[in-house]
């Protein structure tokens, strides 16, 4: 299916209560979220010399989090999530779409985390009810750098869907609508159905800059990362 790219994105409604509501509780453009209980965790990866690198994910089932392939490269060997408070949490196991190419505009750029205990949160849905449309509010969240170089902190903003793929779901950034930043990579983009947020993509690629471009996410509906995550993950939640 072609992507559909309209001359530029419909403005979206405000969210009542803001953003930050869809996700229970580094965005540009967005507000910082209190972390008490929200799904949307911090990822952090090391190779075996030790280094460090971040992303975000989302928790989907009580023992599991969806995050980005590419945060998952060959030479991890450790990963951890931080829920903002508490302890990190290191996962049991990880993997990542078998296929994922970097650099590859079809690849399926997912990812899950699962773990030996109940990560204590109320997993997020996925939405495998229906396709992401043209001209929608989506609300996308992550542990990412903001507009003021800011990292550390769980933020979430609104934008609009402007292109639906097969593989990729695309939002394109102008006025006061959020963009994904550097950190952000394996956090969600929600859409509401049927009165919940439930997660339509994950964050994948910025085409442009943290202030200007097209966002890309890995479409969830798409038939192989649908079948991808529930194999790992067949309690995750679903709408």
């Amino acid at each position: 299916m072609p992507l559909i790219l309209p001359g530029s994105p419909p403005s979206s409604t405000p969210l009542p209560g803001g953003a930050c509501g869809a996700i229970g509780t580094a965005i540009v453009n967005g507000a910082q979220c209190n972390v008490t209980s929200a799904a949307v965790v911090l990822v952090n990866v090391r190779d075996a010399g030790g280094s460090l690198g971040s992303c975000s994910g989302t928790i989907i089932a009580p023992r599991a989090v969806l995050t980005a392939a590419h945060c998952l490269t060959s030479d991890v060997t450790v990963v951890q999530v931080f829920l903002g408070i508490g302890p990190a949490i290191v996962a049991s196991a990880f993997h990542a779409y078998p296929d994922y190419r970097d650099f590859d505009p079809n690849s399926l750029d997912v990812g899950v985390l699962l773990f030996d205990r109940d990560l204590g949160r109320t997993p997020m849905p996925l939405l495998l009810s229906r396709d992401a449309r043209v001209g929608e509010t989506a609300v996308i969240a992550g542990w990412g750098v903001s507009q003021d170089g800011r990292t550390a902190a769980l933020r979430a903003g609104q934008t609009a869907i402007a292109g639906v793929g097969a593989s990729r779901l695309q939002t394109q950034f102008g006025g006061t609508s959020a963009m994904v930043c550097a950190g952000d990579s394996g956090g969600p983009l929600l859409l509401l159905e049927g009165g919940l947020w439930a997660v339509g993509g994950v964050t994948s690629a910025v085409h442009g800059e943290c202030t200007t471009g097209t966002d890309f996410y890995a479409n969830v509906r798409n038939p192989s990362v649908t079948s991808f995550i529930l194999g790992y993950v067949p309690d995750a939640r679903r709408v």
